[in-house]
């Protein structure tokens, strides 16, 4: 039994007609004839009834045709598969973000993506940097965006930009007007944080270490879920915060006037945004695509690192 006997049996009974079917499979019909005769004698069973120059399945017929059209389809996505391994531009790719990145860059992204690369649509997961890397390395993800430094046991890193810290103050606060601030200053207001888990939270932290209290058992003040919900909590007086300029610079227009932003006394607080992926990953050409898109799409507020190289060279095929 072999693949091309499957599909001569499927066309005839598409067409119900061995002269039909012949030409649809592009053989000759004395061809098509001989090898449907083998196939039956093969499975010991008659798949067709010859009707007055019509061929009408059998009970078992039209039971091992369905198998057949199954067994096809199969055999197909092999070959898609295959394909795909051939073009690295070809089929989805798993895109992880953090939370802190993705409402920001996604936007810009995937319309330079989709025009680069348009058969190669993302499935997208938004999530904590820990929960990324592991679905990496479990072969749920492809690529995830990130920010550095993180564990690089068994991946490679392709840093993209850098992104400054900015400071976001309610509207009418008293240092609305100034041009840059210490890190220290923050120690006299409530400074609103991600909750535990977000990267960003520690980088914050680490940035003005005077907003943690003297027990050291972390930070003074109230915590958010997100970056917006935060700005939201900044909005009403809650205090104060600090965001990367991305989140500012990259947020839809709203009809509010923007809360103020004063940058930090230089050197000002950053993080470095990366891609990273499994050094295994076959598909280096959809990497390379992914950050081309991220570095011609648009996003304000980062500094680019277009000369950068991956920390480590994706695995040689074998």
């Amino acid at each position: 039994m072999t693949l091309t006997e499957l599909r001569y049996l499927v066309n005839l009974d598409k067409e119900r007609h061995f002269s039909r079917a012949a030409e649809r499979s592009f053989v000759s019909q004395p061809t098509l004839s001989v090898a449907l005769k083998k196939l039956e004698e093969e499975l010991g069973v008659t798949l067709f009834e010859r009707i007055r120059g019509e061929a009408r399945p059998t009970p078992v017929g039209e039971r091992i045709i369905a198998q057949a059209r199954r067994v096809l389809a199969e055999a197909k996505l092999i070959e898609d598969i295959a394909a795909e391994g051939k073009d690295e531009l070809l089929g989805p790719l798993r895109l992880g973000a953090i939370y802190t990145v993705a409402p920001y860059l996604l936007p810009n992204l995937v319309p330079e993506l989709t025009q680069r690369a348009p058969r190669m649509p993302l499935v997208i997961e938004e999530n904590f940097t820990a929960v990324l890397l592991e679905q990496l390395r479990d072969n749920e993800l492809d690529v995830a965006v990130v920010a550095l430094p993180v564990d690089l046991h068994g991946l490679a890193a392709w840093a993209v930009y850098d992104e400054e810290f900015v400071i976001v103050l309610p509207p009418g606060h008293r240092w609305a007007h100034e041009k840059a601030l210490p890190a220290k200053k923050l120690a006299q207001e409530r400074l609103l944080l991600l909750g535990p888990g977000h990267c960003f939270r520690e980088q914050v932290i680490e940035a003005c270490p005077q907003c943690v209290d003297a027990e050291g058992e972390g930070p003074r003040p109230h915590t958010g879920s997100s970056l917006e919900t935060i700005r939201y909590m900044v909005a009403s007086g809650l205090g104060v915060t600090v965001l990367p300029r991305g989140s500012i610079d990259n947020r839809p227009a709203e009809p509010r006037p923007p809360l103020p932003a004063v940058p930090f006394v230089p050197p000002a607080p950053s993080r470095r945004i990366a891609l990273i992926w499994r050094r295994s990953f076959p598909r280096f050409a959809a990497v390379r695509c992914l950050r081309d898109a991220i570095l011609h799409c648009g996003l304000r507020g980062v500094t680019w690192l277009p000369k950068e190289e991956p920390t480590f060279k994706p695995e040689a095929p074998r």
